[in-house]
């Protein structure tokens, strides 16, 4: 493609956003204030405003490998804490998708290179639910358990931290852990039970 074209489409953007609401752009210069942080994957096929059907402005993004929130990451650590302390978001939303190319090549025995040390954290996944795992026959089925449980443990993560804990007591934050079906285009809610969670991982993780 022509980088020029990239030019024209957002001429055009600018020209059908003004057509529908004349002062779009100066609402949208009056700052923001988001209802959900999304944490997806980098995949160029999943976008999180197209399939969540929201406008900009009604969703903050943070997009990596795998959509993983390793507690380790001072990436995604900042933004759970500008998300959730400065911008207020009452919902956070991890979402994976079915043939995650990040979960696939964690599975494969090779050497990625820098990869590596962020793949792992995938196996550890498959390693924490091995006997499940390693009990469905079919692949393409194993890496679609495995693409479910990888985002059942990033809202796992995500519950550890003291921003999310706070928010939880002090206004009803949850977390929800989605998948795309790219297949279908449909979302696909894991229905991660946030109480259930926070329950079970307060004895070791509570922070006051």
């Amino acid at each position: 493609m022509d980088i020029k074209k990239i030019f024209d489409n957002n001429s055009s953007w600018v020209s059908k956003q003004l057509a529908t609401d004349p002062e779009f752009f100066d609402k949208l210069g009056q700052g923001q204030s988001p209802e959900f942080l999304y944490i997806g994957c980098s995949d160029s096929r999943v976008t999180a405003e197209e399939l969540m059907g929201l406008q900009p402005g009604e969703v903050f993004v943070h997009r990596n490998i795998a959509n993983m929130v390793p507690n380790t990451d001072i990436n995604s650590m900042s933004v759970i804490n500008y998300a959730v302390v400065h911008l207020k978001v009452n919902h956070i939303v991890v979402c994976g998708h079915y043939g995650c190319g990040g979960v696939r090549a964690a599975m494969q025995q090779s050497d990625l290179g820098i990869l590596n040390p962020w793949l792992r954290n995938i196996r550890d996944v498959y390693r924490i639910h091995r006997k499940e795992l390693d009990a469905i026959e079919d692949e393409e089925e194993k890496y679609k358990r495995l693409t479910e449980l990888n985002v059942q443990e990033q809202c796992m993560n995500i519950i550890k931290t003291a921003e999310v804990q706070k928010a939880n007591r002090e206004r009803n934050l949850k977390v929800y852990g989605w998948i795309f079906d790219i297949h279908s285009g449909k979302l696909i809610d894991l229905k991660i039970d946030f109480d259930e969670i926070l329950k079970d991982i307060m004895a070791i993780y509570k922070i006051t």
